[in-house]
């Protein structure tokens, strides 16, 4: 019995998974019905971007130099104070150079002798000439030396208290003091009480004490890449928006396009500069920004999902419900921002426009 047993068992087995086999092969090749998907075309605007990053910064922002060489004695403004034009930023102290010192007041020591002499010289001649003795050329040559000791020593004695103090007294403020040459706003100190600074002059742009701009006037500068820079064109509108103000966005128009290219890290790029139209927020001198720049726009107008365009050769054409069916229609197209595109003519709003299915 049970060599009978055995082998319809086994038997039974291997037909069971012979059958279950067949089965799962024939429900894997079964073709799963085609989901299919719809889409109508909607009224709106299609508009055309390409984005710059950046920063905002002041329009003018004014670098304040040292007019003499020397100490910082004092400093008078911190960031963020308001300045305007004329106003006290920082008192610098002379430390003259030892050589130079010596030579000065040699040269005002020399000049008073000189003075000195030829007012004994004029004395003499004036006295004799009381006497009938000396000539009135004489004494009007003896006096013209005079006046012209007394401008060297005056000019010696004014070059030594340059030296010392930076100025001499009666011509004007000190140039120890360092004055604001612009109204607005202090976005930096770049000395401290005690550094030394170098003086501005024909040859040494010097050492910047404070940097100073009109905060009310703000503009952004960004670089955009050479292949969106020939759609450019000044006057356009920007949207900017400043990640220092969250969410909200800043109103712009382009008036600069660099006619020379920078190399960033191997890409091409162009420097841009727009100005921040009607700005009533308070922004922080060198925040970052993205501007949105618009290329192009068309608005109220038909616009159809990308999706459901179907292209061959130079046509554009999509399958349209038509009752039971679906149809073919070529369609005439416009701007499209890579999402949406605008139908100039082959459908309506009322169409239901069938999407291709995806490839796998």
């Amino acid at each position: 019995m049970r060599r009978i047993l055995l082998p319809l068992l086994l038997g039974f087995g291997v037909l069971f998974a012979f059958v279950a086999t067949l089965g799962f092969l024939w429900t894997q090749s079964r073709e799963e019905p085609e989901e299919i998907v719809t889409l109508s075309p909607e009224m709106g605007d299609v508009t055309v971007k390409t984005v710059a990053t950046g920063a905002v910064v002041p329009r003018n922002e004014v670098a304040i130099k040292s007019r003499v060489s020397g100490v910082v004695e004092a400093l008078e403004v911190e960031p963020g104070d308001r300045v305007e034009a004329g106003d006290l930023m920082a008192r610098i102290r002379i430390i003259p150079d030892s050589a130079t010192l010596n030579s000065a007041q040699s040269a005002v020591r020399q000049a008073r002798i000189e003075l000195d002499d030829a007012a004994v010289e004029l004395e003499r001649s004036q006295s004799l000439a009381a006497r009938g003795a000396a000539s009135a050329a004489e004494v009007q040559r003896l006096a013209t030396s005079f006046d012209l000791a007394d401008q060297a020593h005056r000019a010696a004695v004014g070059h030594l208290q340059i030296i010392r103090e930076g100025a001499a007294r009666g011509i004007g403020d000190l140039s120890t003091d360092v004055t604001s040459t612009v109204s607005g706003m202090v976005l930096s100190v770049d000395v401290k009480v005690g550094h030394s600074v170098i003086e501005s002059n024909t040859f040494n742009e010097g050492t910047t004490i404070a940097a100073v701009a009109d905060m009310t006037d703000m503009v952004f500068e960004g670089f955009v890449d050479e292949s969106e820079v020939g759609k450019l064109a000044e006057g356009m509108d920007l949207d900017l928006t400043v990640g220092a103000l969250d969410d909200a966005t800043l109103d712009g128009t382009l008036e600069y396009i660099s006619p020379k290219s920078i190399d960033q890290g191997g890409a091409v790029q162009f420097e841009i500069r727009a100005a921040i139209v009607d700005n009533e927020r308070f922004i922080r001198a060198g925040s970052s920004a993205n501007a949105d720049i618009v290329l192009d726009k068309v608005d109220d107008a038909l616009t159809l999902d990308e999706r459901a365009l179907r292209f061959e050769a130079d046509t554009v054409w999509v399958e349209v419900q038509d009752g039971s069916n679906w149809i073919r229609r070529d369609l005439k197209v416009g701007l499209s921002d890579g999402i949406r595109i605008e139908v100039k003519a082959g459908l309506s709003p009322e169409d239901v426009v069938r999407v291709p299915p995806r490839p796998f």
